[in-house]
């Protein structure tokens, strides 16, 4: 997750950067899900069952502070889908864990949007187009209006909801309207993700862009980072799956403040571009943890292992690969000079291309001349 917005702010005004203090965990605590959008990586079916129960998932909540877990993402399929998800969710905010609530925002209502409010430090609803674009990619016609009626009920009851969009191929013209879309109903964070090739993700491997479509729309996104912070507007412009966004960020910040340039460099070096089984873990809804949720392997079985032990193994090779830093790769990545930012970006899609977990990420936009920058 790279998060523009408070990297322009926190350098330009002197402030201490944003740090990770723990590991993030997305768990996707259902494979219910009530759309059958194309990006999907969990396969998720509305008549599948939750296999995982209330009791064993609060039970293990002592687990994911000893490994260090301080942030949950509640997702799944739809996490709204479940009954016990505030029992679940209060449970790991009285532990200290924090909470972000990832829906479609469907289940979105009335009587529920002041309990989300209060149970969730953030809210995130997906929305991949306007109207027809999302209903299409989303797979229910209607579920646009749903989703806008969700973020404004949420606005409704005191709260704020952040938009998440997923650049492929046939919602990429919708990304300005996105933008847009923010202003006009002021939402005040924007997440943008880039598509990873997993589940149906990969099924759909022709629905992705080209990384020259990509150049150009990571170039809009981040020109409106700066032309948030610069006008006042407090929108949040965040993208995910894509750490190459950190070197073009790095370079259009220099023309603007050359003399902050190095400090921008430090900050983004310490950040460490891709995170996955270093900050970030994903548990499946059988309990499977994953150094990343598109990740192809799985390190091993809440049900059959404690979590802990798990994520703290010091001996497995496949964790201490990714948690090198900068990462040992191959093919472009191993000879690039900024490679101490990105981290060599998603091992799922290098995988998912070459069935070589340490090759290059084949999604990399950046041409030679900013490979070799030091």
């Amino acid at each position: 997750m790279f998060r523009l917005s408070n990297l322009i702010a926190s350098v330009l005004e002197g402030k201490p950067e944003r740090s990770l203090d723990g590991s993030i965990a997305i768990w996707n605590f259902t494979n219910r899900c009530n759309l059958a959008c194309r990006h999907c990586y969990s396969y998720a079916d509305p008549n599948s069952e939750d296999f995982l129960s209330t009791e064993f998932i609060l039970d293990s909540i002592p687990e994911l502070l000893k490994a260090g877990i301080r942030f949950v993402i509640f997702s799944g399929g739809e996490p709204l889908i479940r009954r016990d998800i505030f029992t679940i969710a209060e449970a790991m905010r009285k532990a200290g864990i924090v909470t972000y609530l990832s829906t479609n925002g469907l289940y979105v209502s009335e009587k529920n949007a002041g309990r989300i409010i209060e149970t969730f430090n953030y809210i995130g609803i997906s929305i991949d187009g306007i109207e027809e674009v999302h209903d299409a990619f989303r797979g229910l016609e209607g579920a646009y209006r749903r989703s806008l009626d969700a973020i404004a009920l949420i606005q409704k009851h005191g709260g704020n909801a952040g938009i998440r969009f997923t650049v492929t191929k046939e919602t990429q013209e919708n990304l300005y309207d996105i933008f847009d879309l923010a202003e006009r109903i002021g939402v005040d964070k924007i997440y943008i993700s880039h598509l990873v090739y997993s589940g149906r993700g990969l099924e759909n491997l022709a629905i992705d862009i080209t990384p020259e479509e990509r150049r150009r729309y990571v170039e809009f996104i981040i020109d409106k980072a700066f032309e948030y912070y610069e006008s006042g507007r407090k929108i949040d412009v965040v993208t995910g799956n894509m750490e190459m966004d950190a070197i073009l960020f790095l370079q259009k910040f220099s023309r603007r403040h050359p003399e902050l340039r190095d400090e921008m460099l430090r900050r983004l070096r310490a950040w460490g571009g891709n995170s996955a089984g270093r900050k970030l873990v994903n548990i499946d809804w059988k309990g499977n943890v994953k150094p990343d949720p598109f990740f192809p392997f799985v390190l091993g079985n809440m049900t059959e292992k404690p979590f802990s032990e798990i994520w703290l193994d010091e001996s497995n090779e496949m964790l201490h690969r990714l948690r090198e830093h900068p990462r040992s790769l191959g093919g472009k990545c191993g000879e690039c000079g900024v490679i101490d930012i990105c981290n060599g970006g998603s091992r799922s899609r290098a995988w998912a291309i070459s069935g070589d977990l340490w090759a290059e990420d084949p999604s990399c936009y950046l041409n030679e001349a900013e490979r070799a920058e030091k």
